[in-house]
């Protein structure tokens, strides 16, 4: 008898002995995804192109299956790739990427119809290269857009309709759309997105948010749009934010007034760098931007030290924690990219860098600011 009871507590023992290890190597919820956490929050989604869509890897694939549920083309919708030529538009990449998202039930975003940059030059110039009249442009804006939009009516849920048409003071960018069509190329824009398709949501997009001009700016903006009726359906917040810059208080700030619009927030293009900025310039996601490489502007070539992973995970939880506080105005937060070894932060403003701005690592694991979020969550 005595042996029995010796047996029994040896195997209980034995038992929550592989009970607590498990527990440890896999903690509550670990299995738990983002989306599952977040559900009844904000979708969490994540930029995808056209060489992931092409299997050009399987694991980062994978991973947005399992953490995301909505995407949004990073490159291939842009104007210089769907329509590099007047009447010619390539669609091939796009529908791939739609079809992605059909497929896997996800929150389809577009990206973008009207942005100064990524924009093919014939768009604003005539056959002997001066520029077009109003008219002219007008009409090159008004086919684009329905062509694309047209396109995808009813399976693209959102579109990034004007993208960075506001500099840091609340001016007005001086681009070519405001130079030949004036500040109204905004609310034409989004008119002839309406019209392709009634039912998709219609976004104005920009970085620097967190600006205090650039916020009043689009404020400004937006409320004039509302005025007349146009339809707008959210205020897009790039979130390309670098620690040595980032005031997570101003970033809330803006959410709080750009909600007061009536419109929800959606943190799009989200990635959070440690990296040193560059320039005595302020912090931009310009991409036309770009500085020399010099070996001390890139600490991290051999990888991500503990003390460096801990001060982003803090900075990346603050945010986060702030986005789960806020989440009846927020409906949307997007990474720009699914791990960090993809990301166009590893290049940008300085190409050569190694940089470590996205929730997954180069190993496609999960960063445990992952985790972090999913247990987050739970309290809000």
């Amino acid at each position: 008898m005595k042996q029995f009871i010796k047996t029994q507590s040896l195997f209980s023992l034995l038992f929550l002995l592989t009970f607590f290890s498990a527990a440890a190597s896999n903690p509550a919820g670990s299995d738990k995804s983002l989306k599952e956490a977040l559900e009844g929050k904000f979708y969490i989604g994540t930029a995808v192109n056209s060489w992931l869509i092409n299997g050009g890897d399987a694991k980062s694939l994978e991973i947005v299956k399992k953490h995301f549920n909505s995407i949004v083309a990073e490159n291939c919708m842009k104007s210089e790739n769907i329509h590099p030529e007047e009447g010619k538009f390539h669609f091939k990449q796009p529908d791939k990427i739609v079809e992605f998202g059909e497929a896997n039930n996800m929150f389809i975003v577009g990206h973008t119809l009207i942005w100064h940059s990524q924009a093919p030059k014939w768009f604003f110039i005539d056959k002997d290269g001066n520029d077009v009249s109003r008219d002219v442009l007008i009409e090159r804006m008004r086919f684009h857009i329905s062509e694309v939009v047209g396109r995808y009516k009813g399976r693209v849920h959102g579109w990034d309709v004007v993208n960075e048409a506001i500099n840091d003071d609340g001016s007005y960018r001086e681009s070519k759309f405001y130079q030949i069509i004036g500040e109204d190329y905004v609310e034409l824009a989004f008119k002839f997105a309406a019209e392709a398709d009634p039912n998709t949501e219609l976004y104005y997009n920009d970085y620097g948010m967190a600006n205090p001009g650039r916020r009043a700016g689009v404020i400004k903006m937006v409320e004039k749009l509302q005025a007349k009726g146009i339809k707008i359906d959210g205020i897009g917040m790039q979130g390309h934010l670098n620690l040595e810059s980032l005031s997570v208080d101003e970033v809330e700030k803006s959410i709080v007034a750009f909600s007061k619009t009536g419109l929800p927030v959606l943190i799009t293009e989200f990635d959070l760098t440690i990296l040193p900025w560059p320039t005595n310039r302020s912090q931009t996601a310009d991409i036309a931007m770009r500085a020399e490489y010099e070996q001390r502007m890139n600490p991290y070539a051999d990888g991500f030290t503990k003390e460096a992973l801990t001060e982003w995970s803090d900075k990346c939880t603050e945010l986060f924690r702030m986005f789960l506080k806020h989440h009846d105005k927020i409906s949307r937060v997007t990474t720009w990219g699914v791990t960090d070894n993809h990301s166009w932060k590893n290049n940008w403003p300085i190409p050569g860098r190694t940089d470590y701005p996205l929730l997954f690592d180069r190993n496609y694991q999960p960063k445990p600011v992952v985790q972090t979020i999913i247990e987050e969550a739970s309290k809000y």
